[in-house]
């Protein structure tokens, strides 16, 4: 029998002074088995960054046309999808043909620059593809904030993330590559 997801609720309270985008989203997150912690909680950064009333976790990495994390309206038009990790260049052709714009959120530490060399001049024929690094020291402090129910307060403003909860807060300086 295979394992199963496993689910969090988060109330994720967001104050977006760069986008001037202020709500509280309740959130139900399902955790792949094959998941770790640091890379739910970026997909829960990349959901803060990126917030909107019609932003929505897809069904996930189960599903091969579907973003993980997506922007859609209402007559079907992708207006966002973001991917995360070290992503292959097909996939990421793939996601800018469907999508108005592409974001990639890299984590990973020091495989991210030798990966990026690898791929940033094919990447930079996209477009509509921003990619993003998250530095390590800052994922493996996200990490700390799991738990079955979480209530996140995240501020953004100039390009700094502050996320925090009762227990502690993390500053998180996204590197924007492209």
């Amino acid at each position: 029998m295979a394992p199963k997801s496993t689910v969090y609720k988060v109330n994720l309270q967001i104050a977006d002074m760069d986008r001037h985008y202020y709500a509280e989203h309740p959130l139900t997150i399902a955790q792949h088995p094959s998941e770790t912690d640091t890379r739910m909680m970026v997909r829960l950064l990349a959901f803060a960054l990126n917030a909107s009333e019609t932003l929505q976790f897809s069904k996930g990495l189960c599903v091969d046309d579907e973003a993980e994390l997506w922007d859609v309206d209402l007559s079907g038009v992708v207006d966002l999808w973001v991917e995360f990790g070290q992503a292959d260049e097909k996939w990421l052709r793939k996601a800018s043909g469907r999508a108005k714009q592409v974001v990639l959120y890299t984590y990973g530490g020091r495989s991210v620059p030798i990966w990026w060399q690898q791929n940033q001049s094919i990447l930079s024929r996209f477009k509509n593809l921003k990619v993003v690094n998250i530095p390590e020291q800052a994922v493996e402090q996200l990490a700390g904030f799991v738990g079955r129910n979480m209530a996140i307060q995240v501020n953004i403003n100039e390009g700094q993330v502050w996320l925090s909860n009762a227990d502690m807060s993390v500053l998180v300086e996204p590197e924007v590559l492209q």
